[in-house]
């Protein structure tokens, strides 16, 4: 242990003067360069969230059917028939900038052994992307490096990625999201966790060979661009989808087994926080001999070992006496299995090169000693100015149907058909509801429930009011899965900021924290899992908040699950919810008149979870034929997008009560807690009844017929003109 620790050095590492001290203090000695390392992972922003702790802990994470909250690999509900329902998102921002193809298919992997890790056989992925500005120089090789890496994990592993979201705005021009979420099932009584349980028990490596790839990837997740970031190229991980699935189908298979312990992927920071990470968990000391490690290079020194963050590569602790049967399963799959360490009982991280001890780090320094800063938080000084809009400045449109087409090719609204395409969304034939619609929905094999998943955030209303903002990608999730019949159980959310010492940041994420307590608690939807990524940001210039919310939802009866598209002509269209005169924030102030500013639209939790309410009591009654959120473009566009959707081109004759509102305001304004229904005309009644019973009455619209899109006078055009429209931005672009 006499490495010499230069100030440099410390810096390199990302670790301040006051942190250093710490660590001195804590050790009672100079760390060596294997033990700086090690904390300068494990103290990073991506692994201990010391900028975001005290801030998480606001957040809902209990209700009754949840069975695993926030802490361990990936959260868990039940879903009932003695299942539950396995799910989590997270990054891979940073790596998917550098390198667009390997940073996103590495990030599906992860996402994937945080699902398996946990006993659970992973039915689907989706993703929440941001790309800069559409005329962006890197955009377009960003988009299809990005899609392809995703669609080429998850297609080769056998996972169907079945839904997402696709965003394109300037503030991402630097820095790209990518936020990757997968969903697995599991029986409740077959769930493993990451925990070292049982001193003298031993520690087995299984997986791929350790390489040198992503070494302080962790680190760079927790560090600001430049201009470029290029010279960050070598911390990015590459990824083989092959090895992955026999990895998957070997754990699977040894779970079956009574021999596990505890099992835990080797994710950011590699065997470092996997090996702390589990003997944190179960209240013990943990000793590795680094010398076993299974390495794929030569020459490669024990700090590299114990940060690379090599790809498709397991943790397990397992009962004493079990190391060869655990070894042999492991290894029929093709896979290094090696035991290289113990469990111990002293609380301590003691790492061996060849018998000689190479570093001995208290495991509660590395967890529960992380320093946690409570950061300066202050309004940004252009807040109350992007607020202001007077819609009297505003010029109303002279030709509606040039803008509803207008919107529709809006690379926000418009369709991302040549995106999904590229994924396999119908292995493992679970799918009944393809990637398009407001969220996906997928079978549960063996019963006769469902469940819906989605992602949601709008990050415009996040700028321009980060309460409201957050609060709306809860509701506006939730919508979702209502809008396809089901009912929402929990979500997980992957909190995308800039730089957390810069006051306005933390500002932005306290206040769109509080947003999202409101709505989860109003909205009965705990928080089981999630991920903080901050430090997205380049030159200075952060990207716009935006916590992206993944849910899930059920469907008790498989046979009521519900689309967008208009089914029949004559079927009677109706709104819930009300149209207020709201143009702040929207697309269609963004596309048509080039301005970002004014408050978002208002939220009532307490309206938003009637209408919900009310939906879902009309699906269970089954004369709900056709249900979709309002949301981005307005009524107007949510109308096309149904008509766009149908089967047969189906349109409708609308009429809209004004309510002494801005005709554009109706059409395209972005209320909220608002649903577009349909039902047959025999039915009208008992949807009124409902409703009735709820205090509200849903807005009578319209019917479906013919193969035109007509509102109130002001719109009128071929439902073909509107697909060709939507469908034209994406195809054109990525040619």
């Amino acid at each position: 242990m006499t490495d010499h620790i230069t100030t440099d050095l410390i810096v390199q590492h990302g670790i301040t003067e006051d942190e250093y001290d710490k660590i001195v203090g804590i050790l009672g000695r100079e760390p060596n360069l294997v033990e700086l390392g090690i904390f300068s992972v494990m103290w990073s922003e991506h692994c201990s969230y010391k900028s975001s702790r005290i801030h998480l802990k606001n957040l809902p994470t209990e209700a009754p059917h949840v069975i695993q909250g926030p802490g361990e690999n990936a959260g868990i509900v039940d879903i009932g028939n003695g299942l539950a329902v396995v799910f989590k998102i997270e990054s891979h921002n940073h790596p998917s900038y550098i390198e667009p193809y390997q940073g996103a298919a590495t990030g599906v992997g992860g996402i994937l052994r945080d699902i398996f890790t946990m006993g659970a056989r992973p039915i689907a992925l989706l993703n929440s992307l941001r790309f800069g500005s559409i005329d962006h120089l890197r955009t377009r090789s960003l988009l299809k490096g990005v899609v392809a890496g995703i669609a080429d994990y998850g297609n080769c592993i056998g996972v169907p990625t079945v839904g997402g979201e696709v965003y394109f705005h300037e503030s991402y021009n630097g820095n790209c999201l990518v936020n990757a979420m997968a969903v697995g099932i599991v029986k409740k009584d077959k769930i493993f966790k990451g925990n070292a349980s049982g001193v003298e028990n031993p520690v087995v490596y299984v997986g791929s060979r350790t390489g040198r790839d992503g070494i302080h990837g962790a680190t760079m997740a927790s560090d600001i661009f430049g201009e470029g970031g290029e010279e960050k190229r070598p911390t990015v991980q590459v990824g083989d989808p092959f090895i992955e699935k026999l990895l998957l189908e070997a754990c699977l298979e040894v779970f079956k087994t009574e021999y596990i312990v505890g099992i835990q992927d080797m994710g950011a920071a590699g065997l470092t926080s996997s090996s702390v990470e589990m003997a944190s968990r179960g209240g013990n000391g943990i000793e590795l001999d680094v010398s076993l490690v299974p390495r794929r290079e030569e020459g490669m020194i024990s700090y590299e070992i114990m940060l690379s963050e090599s790809q498709e590569r397991m943790l397990v602790v397992v009962k004493k006496g079990s190391e060869r049967e655990v070894t042999g399963i492991f290894h029929k799959w093709g896979h290094d299995a090696k035991v290289i360490g113990v469990v111990t009982g002293d609380g301590c991280l003691r790492l061996k090169e060849e018998e000689k001890v190479i570093a001995e780090i208290p495991v509660k320094a590395l967890i529960e000693d992380v320093p946690i800063y409570n950061r300066p938080i202050q309004k940004p000084s252009y807040q109350n100015k992007v607020q202001e809009l007077n819609s009297k400045d505003i010029e109303t449109p002279h030709d509606y149907n040039k803008v509803l087409l207008q919107l529709l090719s809006s690379p926000n609204i418009c369709s991302m058909e040549l995106v999904y395409r590229q994924y396999d969304h119908m292995v493992r034939t679970d799918t009944l509801v393809l990637p398009g619609s407001d969220a996906a929905v997928l079978r549960i094999k063996g019963t006769n429930s469902a469940i819906a998943i989605t992602t949601d955030c709008n990050s415009r209303y996040c700028y321009l009011d980060p309460f409201t903002g957050g609060a709306i990608a809860v509701a506006e999730a939730a919508r979702n899965l209502v809008s396809v019949g089901s009912r929402p159980l929990a979500l997980t959310d992957c909190l995308n900021f800039g730089n957390p010492e810069r006051p306005e940041i933390m500002w932005q994420f306290k206040e769109c924290i509080s947003g999202m307590r409101e709505a989860c608690l109003k909205l009965d939807i705990p928080v089981i899992s999630g991920n903080v990524s901050f430090y997205n940001e380049t030159s200075g210039k952060s990207i716009y908040p935006t916590p992206t919310i993944g849910m899930v939802g059920l469907i008790d009866d498989i046979n009521q699950h519900i689309t967008h598209s208009f089914k029949n002509e004559g079927d009677i269209v109706l709104l819930i919810g009300r149209t207020e005169e709201e143009l702040g924030g929207s697309e269609y102030l963004k596309v048509v008149h080039g301005l970002e500013c004014g408050m978002p639209p208002k939220l009532n939790l307490e309206m938003d979870k009637v209408i919900q309410n009310v939906c879902l009591d009309a699906v269970k009654a089954g004369i709900i034929k056709s249900a979709h959120d309002c949301s981005e473009g307005g009524l107007a566009v949510t109308l096309a997008e149904c008509s766009i959707s149908s089967n047969d081109g189906l349109g409708a004759d609308i009429t809209v009560p004004w309510h002494d509102i801005r005709y554009d305001a109706v059409l395209f304004g972005e209320s909220q807690s608002r649903i577009v229904v349909c039902v047959a005309k025999e039915d009208v009644g008992k949807f009124m009844s409902i409703s009735g019973r709820y205090g509200i009455m849903p807005i009578v619209l319209g019917r479906v017929t013919g193969r035109r899109l007509r509102i109130n006078g002001l719109v009128d055009v071929a439902v073909d003109e509107c697909k060709k429209a939507w469908k034209g931005t994406i195809e054109e672009y990525l040619q």
